[in-house]
């Protein structure tokens, strides 16, 4: 052990240590930093040299000493130094900024999942209030059209008591009969009698009899004559509602509805169900105006052709938000719909309303336009439909349909679309025909058979 100090010694290690220092320290802000660093590792393996011999001389000293001798030494300073060399590896200012980084970290993770699910509702409270804007803006129009209803009944009202009613007694009856419809009866009922009555009422001016004028018996009423133009429109229209309204429901639906499939079968079922109630509504109204017709009716054309003519000239009496409200009720208790709880159909309540408007008119044709009838699994008809894009097009079967098909009688006047797969079970439905007489085709007016359409979708 003597030795090993002697050559420590006689090396004067430490004296080159403190020159390389001092010299390091004089030229430390002349050399680059590479060369700083190269001399700091210099000094560094000096060091460490020299600690490594003091370690030898420390081990030979201790093994003179016995097993026992220089225990205490080495438990009171050599291990609590040690430790203290490794504690303080990481200064302890690191160890409280990790601490206050990783409680900063999982501080902002939960302020981020909260920030997140407060967005979340925000979107869905947003989404609810559009929805009833929505509803609100639609009873605004109603409420205004039906304002501006009673407001022209009323002008009316008054031109014809100013010109046709007496003082004395006319005035008299004619409010009273007022005042007993507008207890009963709703505005679009009221209205249609008021025009029926004023139609009726006689004019103080003579006229001639229309059977007396030759040429009025030729003269075809204002729903033959227009019946060409009304059929081109409202099959425009028809084409229009595939394109933009069928579309902007979809986009709707789908905000709530991730199956494609379910929101194609929503709005299928939403135009069939307008349909059927739209012709369930344009018979009971057409029923009203010919009973009122009735008992004064004269002239060359029919009681029917009358009637269908006055509904042409009156459409906006036409109820249209209580087939809105009946569709939906219809909907919400169809056993083919699958849907989250808070789905509310009025969300595609602007497609029921125009749908219900264009059927509506199509009855008042001469012939009628109507869909043609479906059933999933029936044959599929490239003279009916057109396949949808994600289709199997060597299928033969219907999988389910997207849009319906119009027909005018047994013609394709616009074409549906549909899916078709393998998969799809095989309906006997398609083996039914229908009739290609005119009387068939007047009666396909038939609740009946709107149903049988609805319930085989």
């Amino acid at each position: 052990m003597a030795d090993t100090l002697r050559r420590l010694t006689n090396t004067s290690s430490f004296s080159v240590l403190q020159d390389k220092l001092e010299i390091w320290h004089r030229d430390y802000h002349v050399i680059s930093c590479d060369q700083n660093l190269n001399r700091c590792c210099e000094l560094i393996e000096l060091t460490a040299k020299i600690q490594g011999q003091l370690f030898a001389i420390l081990n030979l000293t201790a093994a003179e000493g016995g097993h026992y001798a220089g225990v205490d030494t080495l438990k009171t300073r050599l291990l609590p130094w040690l430790g203290t060399c490794f504690s303080m590896s990481k200064p302890s200012d690191s160890v409280e900024k990790d601490r206050r980084i990783r409680e900063l970290s999982a501080s902002h993770g939960n302020d981020m999942q909260k920030m997140e699910t407060q967005l979340c509702s925000t979107r869905m409270q947003l989404d609810s209030v559009r929805a009833e804007l929505v509803v609100a803006h639609t009873e605004l129009d109603d409420t205004k059209s039906k304002s501006t209803t009673t407001l022209l009944a009323t002008e009316a009202l008054k031109a014809e008591c100013v010109t046709q009613y007496s003082p004395n007694a006319g005035i008299t009856h004619l409010f009273q009969y007022l005042i007993i419809k507008c207890l009963s009866v709703s505005v679009p009922s009221l209205l249609l009698s008021f025009r029926l009555v004023r139609s009726r009422s006689p004019s103080p001016l003579p006229r001639l009899s229309r059977s007396s004028s030759p040429m009025r018996s030729e003269s075809p009423t204002r729903a033959q004559l227009t019946n060409s133009s009304r059929h081109a429109r409202l099959v425009s229209r028809f084409s229009d509602l595939y394109a933009v309204e069928r579309l902007e429901a979809q986009s709707l639906l789908r905000r709530y509805i991730t199956d494609l499939e379910m929101v194609q079968k929503i709005i299928f079922i939403a135009v069939v169900e307008s349909f059927k109630t739209a012709k369930l509504a344009y018979r009971q109204f057409k029923l009203r105006v010919r009973k009122t017709l009735s008992p004064s009716h004269f002239g060359p054309e029919s009681l029917e052709d009358a009637a269908v003519d006055y509904i042409v000239r009156n459409l906006d009496l036409y109820d249209v938000q209580d087939s809105v409200n009946g569709v939906i009720n219809a909907m919400n208790v169809n056993p083919r719909i699958s849907f989250p709880p808070e789905v509310d159909f009025v969300l595609i309540s602007a497609l029921i309303r125009e749908t219900c408007r264009v059927a509506f008119a199509m009855q008042t044709l001469d012939p009628a336009l109507d869909l043609a009838f479906t059933s999933d699994g029936e044959l599929y008809n490239d003279h009916k439909y057109r396949r949808s894009y994600d289709s199997e097009f060597t299928a033969p079967l219907v999988m389910y349909h997207v849009w319906p098909a119009l027909v005018e009688g047994n013609a394709v006047i616009v074409k549906g679309e549909a899916l078709t797969s393998r998969g799809a079970p095989w309906s006997r439905s398609q083996s039914r025909s229908r009739s290609a007489s005119p009387v068939r085709s007047r009666c396909s007016l038939s609740p009946t058979r709107s149903l049988v359409s609805l319930y085989n979708i």
